[in-house]
């Protein structure tokens, strides 16, 4: 049976019906904040007013985006289920952050990470954290996002790379600047109901495929007897890809430092705990998108391994999520196409919803204090689209001769995220802990990367990252010991924060770790 990328006339109007409608949804979120987002918090973090379903669902909405979609499924078609462990791994990630670190930010009242740093050790500090964040979500995140999700738009709509990427830029700056992070957030809900139920329908019509039409369980049984070698979650070191995914690293390695860099202390993911309006609703949140985390792997790399089978000459990996909308009948691939989308132009607005952040509150502060309220929201609204121009200007040159994108991502970040860990690691939980040491963690991170990397090539990038996360842990502590303690008081000291949590979050981690421990004996 011969099927169609392009959109049809009905999926086309059922996206252009989606476009129209969330930017109304925007609106309409938006309407009662009559000062139009006057005020620093209500327009980046929400009026701390975010109920614990909005949070989880933001969380994974600004998480799940072509770099997961699309990258991942590649990853999915060039090396099987072992990549699901970012997923899976990120499930244990969030309970942990939620049990013992963001107590800790809610404590400080914070917009941002930099501004939690700040408190612990000093302004050098803050503002050396900021400057890199800026920068790698700019050129890094938000370049990536926009990239694949035009190569998407390019492979099922047939439009453009260039256009499609100017049309996620314009659609997504144009339902978060006016609302900020209250909009995105509240969005953020239709947007992981779409891209739930359009990732699972998917997912049903590539197995059902692969089994010529007897089911979605025969399918994944002839996927598991094709392909027993793309269901190994744990890789051996003969592996092709074991560089990439280094057998039991994944569990006990590198992957733990990359997880709590990227659910723990990125602004542009924690920033919806910090709109919570109290620490249960939070972690209610965060244990929502922790078991939503458990199901994307489902969603995102099953539909790549089965595009092996009915794609077996795709060009790059990356082209592997995109092919397999073909199977969608006429409509439901409008549906899907906006559940793509949307991932995309959630991400995107979450990105930079954080850059202007961090920018404004930040950076921009320091030179302009005592402003107006007002001011500073025009500021974060004009770093908004700063940001996604430079974005759109820098992503062919920077990604256009990657194959696997998600991989580039986490090998690029895997250079800086063992100093950040350590230094918020140590910042909170050992006192004598100084700026000089901080400092020196993040530029010790760059270095033994840079050097280990060239060094000795042949060592796994996530082995390299746990390999630097030791060294900048010595190098923090030995240059902390040798200075003068800081002296200020500034900072919540671990006595007042309260790491108590419900029954409820206690359960629900629980099943995580039983789900988890469930899934790694069945794959392993």
């Amino acid at each position: 049976m011969e099927f169609s990328t392009k959109l049809g006339t009905l999926d086309s109007t059922i996206f252009i019906v989606y476009v129209i409608g969330l930017l109304c949804l925007a609106l309409w979120i938006s309407r009662n904040e009559k000062k139009e987002g006057a005020n620093t918090e209500d327009y980046f973090l929400a009026s701390k007013s975010l109920p614990w379903w909005a949070i989880g669902a933001s969380l994974i909405a600004a998480n799940i985006s072509a770099e997961q979609i699309i990258g991942m499924s590649g990853s999915g078609y060039a090396i099987g289920l072992a990549i699901a462990s970012y997923e899976w791994m990120a499930a244990i990630t969030l309970v942990l952050v939620g049990k013992y670190m963001l107590p800790i930010f809610l404590e400080n009242k914070i917009f941002t990470m930099p501004q939690y740093l700040e408190q612990r050790f000093d302004n050098k500090v803050k503002t050396t954290i900021a400057i890199f964040w800026l920068a790698v979500y700019t050129f890094v995140n938000l370049t990536a996002v926009l990239w694949l999700g035009g190569l998407a738009i390019e492979t099922v709509a047939g439009v453009d790379w260039m256009i499609g990427m100017i049309f996620l830029a314009t659609f997504s700056a144009a339902y978060s600047l006016y609302g900020g992070l209250k909009a995105v957030a509240f969005t953020d809900i239709l947007q992981v109901v779409l891209l739930v139920f359009g990732g699972l329908l998917l997912s049903y019509l590539a197995l059902d495929a692969v089994a010529d039409g007897q089911g979605m369980l025969a399918g994944f049984m002839v996927l598991t007897d094709k392909m027993p070698g793309h269901f190994d979650m744990i890789l051996s070191p003969e592996n092709s890809h074991y560089m990439s995914l280094p057998g039991i690293s994944v569990l006990i390695g590198g992957m733990w430092v990359m997880n709590f860099s990227y659910w723990g202390f990125n602004q542009y993911i924690i920033q919806r705990a910090l709109a919570a309006k109290d620490i249960k609703e939070a972690q209610k949140g965060i244990a929502f998108a922790a078991y939503l985390k458990l199901l994307m792997p489902l969603i995102v790399v099953v539909p790549g391994i089965a595009a092996i089978i009915l794609y077996p000459s795709l060009t790059t990996p990356d082209q592997a999520y995109p092919s397999m909308m073909a199977l969608m009948p006429v409509g439901i691939k409008g549906l899907v196409f906006a559940a793509l989308v949307a991932a995309i132009v959630s991400s995107l607005a979450s990105m930079t919803n954080s850059i202007s952040t961090i920018f404004t509150m930040d950076i921009y502060t320091r030179f302009k204090p005592n402003q107006s309220q007002r001011h500073y929201v025009f500021i974060g609204r004009i770093a908004v689209l700063v940001s996604l121009c430079i974005a759109l200007v820098v992503a062919q040159p920077l990604l256009g001769q990657f194959d696997q994108a998600f991989q580039y991502i986490q090998e690029f970040t895997g250079f800086f995220t063992p100093g950040i860990v350590v230094i918020f690691v140590l910042g909170m939980f050992w006192k004598r802990a100084t700026s000089m040491g901080a400092l020196s963690a993040a530029v010790g991170s760059a270095v033994f990367s840079l050097a280990l990397k060239f060094a000795w090539p042949e060592l796994p990038f996530m082995d390299r990252v746990g390999l630097v996360f030791l060294l900048c842990l010595l190098l923090c502590f030995f240059v902390s010991i040798a200075g003068k303690p800081i002296t200020t008081d500034s900072s919540v000291n671990l006595e007042q924060v309260n790491f108590t949590t419900a029954q409820s979050f206690n359960i629900s981690a629980v099943g995580v770790v039983v789900i988890l421990a469930a899934l790694y004996t069945t794959w392993w």
